[in-house]
Parts: C-alpha cells; structure tokens; sequence
C-alpha cells in the first residue's frame, strides 16, 4: 500500500485536474480548428442546379405474339425447332434518362455542367433549388476538357464565385454539392489529395490535369463544383477511380482556371481551340535523368518530333527534355500537354529545353490540335448484339491524319463485346482489320460485314502514338 500524506495528495490532484484541463484545451482547439461547411451550405445551395438529361438509346426488340407462343411451345417440346422470323426481335429505340449536376454562373443562365453529363441528349431539364424546372439548350460541348455549357430562360439567378485552382494546395478542405444517385443538393467534404493528376489508362483526357480529392464523388455527382472554404469554385467534379462504380475516395476534378478558358469560348464561338506542337513524350525516369546528367527526374521527355510540326520548325529535337513552356514549370510529363492545350492555335510560347547538359531558350509558335476539328461519325448504329465487335468508329479528319501520319479510323464507343474484352478503348485508332487495312468508317463498316462468324480475328490500333495488334474473339 502507498501511503502520501496531505501535501503530496494535494499536488496530485492538482496534476490530475492540470492534465485534464489541457486535454479539454486541446480538444476544443481542434474543435474550433476543423471547419463548419454550414454556413458555405447555405450561401451557394441555390446557385447548385440538378440536370435531367434524356436519350435516344437502341434496346434489343421484343418478341411478337407469334413468337413468344412458338418460344413457349419449344419449353414444352423441347425437341421441336424454333423458327423465329428474321424481321423480329429487331432493335428498338427507347428513351434513356440520366441525372447529373450543374451550377450556375452568371444571373442570366449560363450553367456550366460535364460534358459526359448532356452529350447526345434529346432533351435537357434543370432544376433548381426553389422547385423552378427549365428546359436547357447545350451552348457548346468540349469533351477533351469534360466541360458542357447550358443556357435557360431565367434572368436575376444567384451565381457562383470562380476561385484560382492554381492557389489549391494538397490538404486544403474542399465541399462538394451535387446530386449523388439523384439525391439532389447533397454535400459531401473532404482534403484535396493531389494535383496535377492524369487518369490511368485513359487518353481521352490528356490535355487535363485534374484535382485529386478524397471527397465522396459518385454518379450524379459529375458536373457539381468543388468549392475551397472562402465559398470559390476551384473545381468542377468529372470522374472518379473505383472498381464498384462508387466513391473509393479517389475523384478527379477539372481545375477551374481551365474551366474559365473553356467556358469563355464556348460561351463566344461553341467551340475550343487548342494549340498543337507535335511531339510524342514520356516521363523522366531516375534512370533517364541520370543518363542526361538531369540533377533529377523532372520535365517532358521528347520522344519523337513531327516532322513538318510547330516543334520541328522551332528546332525541337528528339531526346530534348522540354522543362519549362510559357514560365511554367513541367514537373511531370502530362503537364506539357496541358499547358499547350490551354493556348489559342498561333500563340507564340516560350520553352525552357535542356539538351546535351544545356539550357535553351526556344520560342514556338503552335498550331492546330486535331481535336479542334469536328469529327464525323458514323451514321450507321452499331448495337450489342447487331455488330459483331461491339463498337463505334468515326472519320479521322484531314488534319488529324496530317499531323499523325495515320490512315484509320478513331474508336467512339466501346459496349461489352469482343472488343472490349481484348482490351479496346474509345479513341483508339484501328488501322486494320482481319489483316485488311482500314481508310475509312465506310470502309470499316464493310470489313466489319465480311468478318467470320466465329473464331479470331487480328486488329491493330495505335493508341497514344504507338501501335500493336489484338486479337478479337468472335465467339
């Protein structure tokens, strides 16, 4: 037994009732230090529009009366031969709604929302937060960036306030209000977990370099915006990485200095223009900058220059690491794409190229990017179940196949099929088919037709500028 007297129990309490208050100190620091999103909440809920989008989609027909009764007969004599006729069981066109999210901004109705949210929509309903419904029209489409533009009838809206992505930091608290699953006007908080970020495995984007967040981003929610704690939309919510199709906490938003540029010139001409220079690059790898005597991994690899491109007219060579365009610095490779991207064709630009142990000044003048002209696709539908591969091709246009030396056709769509078994994605190129080379959507259509019926058929595509074959089982 220990024994203290009267003064040392009176120190004791006195260390027990000290610890205490400094735990209740700290804990209520940490309370005043976290942030309340209430009051962000209320302030922006009613520039927050939910969109209702409405499309055109071919579903497998249904059986005839005829049919269903020869279908019933066969389960009851099974050894019986089923004859169905050709014309039955055809496709049909059926609408196909869809939710996303949306905001406003300026009083005059011009919303900004994904373009993966409207693109090929029929009709387009916005709601708002006072129970108003208004039919919106698409000012202009940008899928490169994932950024639509709607317009409504409506005047004396509340607007948000645009905030400078470039001022986000990694571990800034971040609110998102969207409409997840359709639960409209919902918020969800988070940390912004990366900058500068790419999607794996997909090219569609690659002149985008997104905010990463661990914010609970799920379908419905694309096209919401990402708000920073002064109540500023430094993001717009586009995509997410998950392998349940629900939030892993890993969402990717477009930078809202991007979405200004895009949305200005939707809002003035319908459509974007980028800039083009006309290299093929890759990141510097440890290995690489020690091999260039780089002090360390940093820049864009050039991989190969274009001939006849803006970066073979500026001198632009192949090894060059390209580490600086227009004073901003290129920390990883996807960031040169971007930052080319975010020019006019014609602007002149400064690059800082380190070459052979050197640092060079090079000024570029750009041009075109392919995906400044429209693309035609093709007429013919091509559902599961209809077309053997289970895909859409499109006409390269004339200065996409300039400026990359191919002769093909770009993947549109990808359904479960042969296709996308073996791996095909959209914005593939194929340039043969079965061994017979590809020119053309017509051509691919009539390729496509002669295919067997079963069995496997090669494809070579070329994706992100380099090639390879796939094979395709037809069965």
């Amino acid at each position: 037994m220990i024994l203290l007297n009267l003064t040392e129990f009176r120190q004791t309490l006195y260390g027990v009732a000290l610890l205490v208050t400094m735990v209740m100190q700290a804990s209520a620091n940490a309370a005043v230090s976290l942030p309340n999103f209430a009051d962000l909440v209320e302030a922006n809920a009613a520039t927050i529009v939910e969109i209702a989008a409405i499309r055109m989609v071919e579903t497998p027909g249904f059986m005839s009366d005829r049919d269903l009764e020869e279908f019933l007969r066969r389960r009851v004599n099974p050894d019986e031969p089923l004859e169905i006729e050709p014309e039955s069981g055809e496709p049909q066109m059926s609408p196909r709604g869809s939710v996303g999210s949306g905001f406003i901004v300026s009083s005059d109705g011009f919303i900004i929302t994904n373009h993966h949210v409207v693109v090929g929509a029929e009709d387009i309903t916005v709601y708002l937060t006072d129970r108003r419904e208004f039919s919106a029209r698409v000012v202009g489409l940008d899928e490169p960036s994932d950024l639509a533009v709607l317009k409504i009838d409506a005047q004396g809206l509340p607007a948000v306030k645009m905030g400078d992505s470039d001022q986000v930091r990694v571990g800034d608290w971040v609110l998102a209000i969207g409409s997840p699953f359709g639960l409209e006007f919902s918020a969800a908080a988070g940390i912004v977990s990366a900058k500068g970020r790419s999607i794996p495995g997909n090219s569609r984007y690659n002149y985008m370099s997104f905010i990463q967040s661990d914010v609970a981003i799920n379908q419905g929610n694309s096209g919401g915006p990402l708000f920073n704690l002064d109540g500023e939309v430094i993001g717009i919510n586009s995509q997410i990485l998950s392998s349940t199709g629900t939030s892993n906490g890993i969402s990717f938003s477009i930078p809202s200095n991007v979405a200004i540029n895009v949305v200005d010139q939707l809002r003035d001409t319908g459509a974007v223009q980028r800039g083009l220079l006309g290299v093929q690059i890759k990141e510097v790898s440890f290995a690489l900058a020690e091999s260039f005597d780089l002090e360390r991994p940093m820049g864009a690899f050039v991989d190969l220059v274009s001939p006849g491109s803006p970066a073979d007219q500026a001198g632009i060579q192949n090894e060059d690491i390209i580490l600086e365009f227009d004073g901003r610095e290129i920390e990883r490779s996807a960031d040169l794409p971007f930052f080319v991207g975010q020019n006019k064709p014609g602007t002149s630009s400064q690059m800082l190229v380190y070459r052979n142990g050197q640092r060079l000044n090079v000024n570029v003048v750009l041009g075109s990017s392919p995906l400044n002209i429209a693309q035609e696709e093709v007429v013919q539908s091509v559902p599961q179940g209809v077309n053997p591969l289970g895909l859409r091709v499109a006409d390269l246009s004339r200065e996409a196949r300039q400026v990359s030396g191919l002769s093909g056709v770009r993947v549109v769509e990808v359904i479960p099929g042969p296709a996308e078994d073996a791996g095909i994605i959209a914005d593939d190129v194929i340039v043969s088919l079965n061994r017979q080379e590809i020119v053309s959507a017509e051509q691919f259509a009539q390729v496509l037709r002669d295919l067997p019926s079963n069995g496997f058929v090669p494809v070579r595509i070329v994706r992100e500028g380099r090639g390879t074959t796939l094979a395709l089982d037809l069965d």
